[in-house]
């Protein structure tokens, strides 16, 4: 399935904000270390928000917002939304990735100067959380020959730098567009140019799939951002059915909940934007733990990415 920025598809905030309300980006930011801690909730902050401003307003006035989300109704937009595509959130999803959000993310995803500075900062979370990953995989030695699957590879942000590793890679994704994207940008980094010299890495193996068809085994399981389509109910079986496709790691990235996120993220759902974001669902990290623990995993390692408006919890789980 495709993936998106976790916070910031939590949020429905879609990058039309104005860069004079935030300061410039600093370009070496991915070599910071990962942020230890959640921001609080305290300084005001005004967003502009597809030509809406709100304001993100302090604990001392946190009555009067929750009084005002309670005069939303983002669900009933939500269910028209799946009515228009002739089903629930999995089609929601499929629609969203192949048309308006396939441009959005694409462009986010790649190497275009042609993002302002959310979805900079956007690209440059996402950014962390890949080579987050790869140093996790690579960490216990080289991954010449490990199957890996990427479970959502999006444009192949994560399944081209592990084929570059050596890895054997199986890259799926829900979205067609994503997947015919995420192949020609592979086909053009790994052979383009390629040194003679050099062993040629294996081309990843790509194909248009939803988490629930997804079969096979292999050493390692990938699933980046994906959760966030999934309600709780639904990921607990995601995360069981992914764990039995891998024979000893399963990482996984999602978007955490927390008291201080949910509320960013109703106040996100009263601006949805033009362009018709998909549902998002946020994960506590005990329940991502408890459903793992269900299939006989453990969570041996974990870390927090953070940037202004991304932040993902990303662990590594191994048969307990």
């Amino acid at each position: 399935m495709a993936c998106s920025s976790p916070l910031f598809s939590a949020l429905c905030f879609h990058t039309n904000v104005s860069p004079k309300l935030f300061p410039k980006l600093n370009p070496t930011y991915r070599k910071k270390p990962i942020a230890p801690a959640i921001p609080p909730l305290s300084a005001a902050a005004d967003v502009a928000v597809d030509g809406t401003t709100i304001a993100v307003i302090g604990g001392g006035s946190v009555a009067a917002l929750a009084a005002v989300l309670s005069l939303s109704d983002p669900e009933k937009r939500r269910q028209a939304q799946a009515e228009e595509v002739g089903g629930g959130d999995k089609e929601v999803v499929r629609e969203y990735f192949n048309n308006n959000g396939f441009e959005r993310w694409k462009k986010i995803y790649g190497e275009t100067d042609d993002v302002n500075r959310v979805q900079l900062d956007i690209r440059i979370g996402h950014s962390k959380t890949v080579e987050n990953v790869i140093k996790m995989l690579t960490d216990e030695g080289p991954l010449n020959g490990v199957t890996v699957c990427d479970a959502g590879c999006g444009t192949g942000c994560l399944a081209i730098p592990l084929a570059k590793e050596g890895a054997i890679v199986t890259a799926t994704d829900i979205s067609a567009a994503m997947v015919a994207e995420a192949e020609k940008q592979a086909r053009e980094e790994l052979f383009t140019g390629k040194d003679e010299l050099s062993p040629a890495p294996v081309m990843p193996k790509f194909e248009v799939k939803d988490l629930e068809s997804l079969e096979g085994k292999y050493d390692t399981v990938v699933c980046l951002d994906v959760l966030i389509h999934y309600p709780q109910s639904k990921a607990d079986g995601m995360i069981a059915h992914l764990a039995s496709l891998a024979d000893k790691r399963l990482l996984l990235s999602f978007a955490p909940k927390t008291l201080y996120y949910d509320l960013l993220k109703r106040v996100g759902e009263l601006f949805p934007g033009p362009s018709k974001a998909t549902r998002a669902y946020l994960h506590a990290e005990a329940d991502v733990e408890r459903a793992l623990r269900k299939v006989g995993w453990r969570i041996r390692k974990r870390g927090l990415i953070t940037t202004q408006f991304y932040f993902s919890r990303l662990i590594e789980a191994v048969p307990a």
